[in-house]
């Protein structure tokens, strides 16, 4: 969608250009005139003759024809402007930076699909409204600053909001981090950031950025974000990414368990687990992450921590280990030799200190010792800021050259940004970038560790009976089915279940008891959650107990019958899945019972799920120590759980019209895992 006209445009025409640079339309043309273009600017003001030394037109129907049309008017004379463009004018991209549009009311939603309706009838595209512009090696299309000094090599941005798009470029230029070009996307009436992704990913060659920053508010087409993001990042891109947006009061209020689980913030994160990008919290984690992207790439858990400052160097131990990276002690018989280089008092045992007296070279015999000697560590981090006692130059240029050299990846903490001002200026003027804090640096390298590749569109699935899952659902009504409809699924799929049987009469119920071995349990059909209004009754041992609990059961409100199943035992676990339009369905697991809603610890995967993403589930869980065995309680079998989280993935593919499905309780026992308690619901 976004073509050549947008990206290389050979003349630009400015609608609402000013003299006055404090106004959009000014500033935005005075960008693109000091800026690098070398085509035609022409500019459209009928209250100017001349705007900053251009030939003002008083209208559209004036100029020549161009390439691209950049507006800075009011909303309301958009449409009747974008026609003449499109119609006469052969202009075949727009940018329109103003507001007024869907961000504000329905009526301006609706101006700008007219909008999009008249651009894509001749092929044209749009960026906008409500942006700041693009961006990029051919032209400075913003009405912001600052403009950063634009580099190959550095981060394509893409941004939902114009705004923030300028601070991560105003807080990632004094640390050094560089940008290639800035998709201000805005609105996204018609180009989101899916397809500025399927624009990158088409266009990629060897020598295109390799990093790519996004900060979204929404996803329209998750399909084809998955697709090109996924597709950029096997290509050998590194993306990382801020959905904003995502809070669970955001979401609409669910009637099962998986239901409020599934806030919008789990389902991105699964997508972005999925696509292999990660996910960041905020602007500063995305501006480290992105600038951890431009190191080289580290291949292991294991850091070494060089410092004069034993405090940093606790935080960062922290907040790495947290996050499943490790500072193992260095049990070596270097380590000894090594020491006999530093002054008495250092410490080699990693962290490694060596004083706030330590020097240039000390420093760089530490990291060739951990570059050459030290085979247990993968990553260097290196904390060394200046009391503002003597000049640290020295020191940061041996830093610079050591990061050049070595093969594994040295990340530098400069927290020094007033006594080492000039110092780490040099020390960026190198191309490098400075992580000033040491807990964001921990807390950005541990998620970047934790992201996967991107998992395979294509997923193998556990064979299942297709014909009777069909007939099930074609047969079935809208909402929550029978417990009979779902014992049907459920079988169809290969997924275990507890003997049980339905009754709606105390007679009934005393016949079914008779057939099951006791100890029993009895719970309530009708209520959506039986818990809730003590519909569930364990260790029934007798027929009388069995008529005193019918009768309670049954008089409970909502209740329509009562089912008998036989009691087990064993560690509670839970299996769920709800359907999200545009993603499909978020399957989801962990611990079950009632832990589901004190404990919360589940973890997700956007279906298809494969095996590897259902190991990775289990691993992701907080209680994941369980399935090894704890104490007393046995171990779960991880392969059988996984088997049945693909077959809830299995069951829902076929199955679309399933809105929410909950297993909850599912058994793991000595002699399986079994599904105790289940509900699924449809929707046609």
């Amino acid at each position: 969608m976004i073509n050549e006209s947008l990206i290389n445009p050979k003349s630009i025409v400015v609608i609402g250009g000013s003299n006055h640079l404090n106004k959009p339309g000014g500033k935005l043309l005075s960008n693109i005139l000091n800026g690098n273009f070398k085509g035609n600017v022409a500019v459209v003001n009928p209250k100017e003759s001349e705007v900053q030394h251009i030939k003002s037109y008083k209208s559209v129907e004036e100029i020549e024809e161009t390439d691209l049309a950049v507006l800075a008017i009011p909303s309301q004379f958009c449409l009747a402007t974008i026609k003449t463009l499109a119609h006469t004018k052969n202009t075949k991209a727009f940018i329109i930076i103003s507001a007024g549009f869907s961000e504000v009311t329905e009526m301006g939603a609706e101006l700008e699909q007219e909008i999009v309706k008249v651009i894509e009838e001749v092929g044209g595209c749009l960026i906008g409204p409500n942006c700041i512009g693009v961006l990029n090696a051919n032209y400075q299309g913003v009405f912001t600053t600052p403009i950063p000094k634009l580099d190959p090599k550095g981060c394509d941005l893409i941004s939902s909001s114009g705004a923030t798009a300028v601070f991560i470029m105003e807080a990632g230029m004094p640390l050094g981090l560089t940008f290639n070009s800035v998709f201000s996307v805005g609105n996204s009436a018609q180009i989101g950031a899916e397809e500025v992704l399927e624009y990158l990913d088409n266009s990629f060659t060897e020598a295109s950025s390799k990093i790519k920053l996004l900060y979204i508010e929404e996803i329209k087409n998750p399909v084809k974000f998955y697709i090109h993001a996924a597709s950029l990042i096997k290509k050998g891109c590194k993306i990382a990414a801020i959905k904003a947006g995502t809070s669970a009061a955001g979401g609409r209020a669910a009637s099962s368990h998986t239901g409020a689980l599934a806030t919008s913030d789990e389902i991105v994160r699964a997508l972005f687990r999925k696509t292999g990008i990660v996910y960041c919290s905020g602007r500063a984690e995305l501006i480290t992450v992105g600038s951890i992207f431009t190191y080289k790439e580290l291949t292991g858990k294991n850091f070494a921590i060089i410092t004069h400052a034993g405090g940093s160097a606790v935080m960062l131990t922290d907040a790495l280990s947290r996050g499943g990276l490790e500072v193992p002690e260095i049990i070596n018989p270097a380590a000894d030799d090594l020491l006999e280089y530093l002054y008495p008092g250092s410490s080699v045992k990693n962290p490694i200190d060596f004083l706030a007296t330590g020097t240039a070279d000390q420093l760089g015999i530490i990291i060739d010792y951990c570059e050459h000697k030290f085979d247990e560590i993968d990553g260097i981090i290196v904390v060394f800021g200046s009391p503002g006692l003597f000049d640290v130059a020295h020191v940061y240029k041996v830093l610079n050259v050591k990061m050049d050299l070595c093969k594994k990846p040295i990340f530098p903490v400069l927290p020094s940004i007033v006594n080492a001002q000039k110092e780490i200026a040099y020390f960026l003027s190198k191309g490098k970038i400075n992580f000033p804090d040491e807990v964001e640096l921990g807390n950005a390298l541990c998620a970047l560790y934790n992201t996967s590749t991107p998992t395979e569109k294509e997923v193998q699935l556990p064979q299942i009976d297709k014909k009777a899952i069909r007939t099930v659902i074609e047969n079935a009504t809208d909402g929550y089915l029978t417990p009979n409809e779902i014992s049907k699924l459920l079988d169809a799929a290969g997924i275990p279940t507890t003997k049980e049987k339905v009754a709606t009469t105390l007679k009934e119920t005393l016949q079914l008891a008779t057939d099951l071995d006791f100890p029993l349990v009895m719970k309530v059909v009708g209520p959506l959650h039986k818990t809730d209004v003590d519909g569930v009754v364990l260790n029934v041992n007798s027929l009388e107990q069995v008529e005193i609990e019918f009768n309670r059961l049954i008089n409970i409100k909502d209740a329509t019958s009562v089912i008998l199943q036989q009691m087990l035992s064993g560690t509670e676990l839970f299996i769920g899945a709800k359907h999200e339009p545009s993603y499909g369905h978020l399957v989801m697991a962990g611990l079950g019972g009632i832990f589901i809603e004190v404990l919360q610890d589940v973890s997700s995967a956007i279906s298809p799920v494969s095996q590897i993403e259902g190991e990775q589930m289990i691993a992701r869980l907080k209680a994941h120590q369980l399935f090894e065995g704890v104490r007393r309680i046995p171990p779960i079998d991880k392969n059988e759980f996984v088997n049945m989280i693909q077959r809830v993935s299995a069951l829902v593919k076929l199955a679309p019209e399933i809105s929410e499905l909950d297993l909850n309780p599912l058994l793991a026992t000595k002699n399986g895992i079994i599904a105790v308690d289940s509900r699924i619901c449809v929707e046609k």
